[in-house]
């Protein structure tokens, strides 16, 4: 069967770009590796009428009203090739050896979190270790915060954090300069010069190494990211380059530089939430349908 269009990736984004589409009457089919980004977290906070909710029973139901419209389909399984054998035409590749085929194409594959490897970070990663203070600061209620430099963009985030509470900021190999220095003593930003040598207690105790602890409500990282999925690179989508990690470029409409092919949430932009991964999907449904009709221009 050709679809209308394939959704690859079937968390908020990509849901809701196939809703747009559902909507228009449009045949739609959704893959769905089942790796949300936000799988570790027990709350989502900052989307209106689900603040606080678990994040899988907001994809859950998100899921039941899209599966309402008759023109929607889903596919459990991995994406692992996509390619344009015709113009007009795109066929991607499952893992399981299947083909599937479509007009369009809407990447929202998501990202991975690379952390740093320092022991105890992953095992609470999403409870008391956080990317987001959007997503997750107002819970920590202004307890003793920290901030590990893990990423280029680091000095940004702990010039930040100070909004949720008392901050310390754990240098590990980074350096700071006076201007630095003296904008994040202004922020009352208190700079440990000790390395973090593990994450331990019930919430975020800093491991010295020299032996002192020091217990945390929350800590706060940036860490690399990568694609969740090699599809965009066979496709040969152009990328950026972010603090983070590369992102696909895309345009306002979230066209990639691929005719035909469109992107939404993590996988299109630096950073991300429930909330933008949602406002992207929208955005790029209503464009590929757009597509349709008038063509690629």
């Amino acid at each position: 069967m050709l679809h209308d269009a394939i959704i690859i990736g079937g968390s908020y984004a990509g849901m809701a770009a196939a809703l747009q589409l559902a909507r228009a009457r449009r045949h739609v089919l959704v893959i769905d590796a089942g790796q949300r980004r936000n799988r570790f977290a027990a709350h989502s906070h900052g989307f209106l009428t689900q603040d606080g909710e678990p994040p899988g029973a907001i994809a859950e139901r998100a899921r039941a009203q899209l599966l309402a419209y008759p023109s929607v389909a889903w596919r459990e399984g991995k994406a692992v090739a996509a390619a344009q054998p015709v113009p007009g035409r795109f066929a991607v590749a499952l893992e399981d050896g299947a083909l599937h085929e479509a007009r369009r194409l809407v990447l929202a594959t998501g990202v991975t979190d690379l952390l740093p490897e320092l022991p105890g970070l992953a095992e609470r990663w999403g409870r008391s270790v956080f990317l987001c203070p959007y997503c997750d600061g107002y819970e920590l209620a202004q307890g003793p915060l920290g901030v590990l430099a893990s990423s280029p963009s680091w000095f940004h985030q702990a010039m930040l954090i100070p909004e949720w509470g008392p901050t310390t900021l754990f240098l590990q190999d980074q350096a700071a300069d006076e201007a630095q220095r003296a904008a994040l003593a202004a922020r009352g930003v208190r700079i440990e010069p000790r390395r973090v040598l593990a994450v331990t207690g019930a919430r975020a105790a800093m491991q010295l190494e020299d032996g002192e602890s020091i217990a945390l409500a929350g800590l706060f990282l940036q860490p690399r990211i990568a694609f969740a999925s090699p599809v965009a690179e066979s496709l040969g989508c152009a990328m950026e380059e972010g603090p983070m990690g590369r992102y696909l470029r895309t345009d306002p409409r979230r066209a990639t530089s691929i005719p035909g092919v469109f992107a939404a949430g993590d996988v299109a932009r630096g950073a991300g939430s429930v909330s933008l991964a949602v406002g992207d999907g929208a955005m790029a449904g209503a464009a590929l349908h757009q597509s349709l009709v008038f063509g690629l221009g």
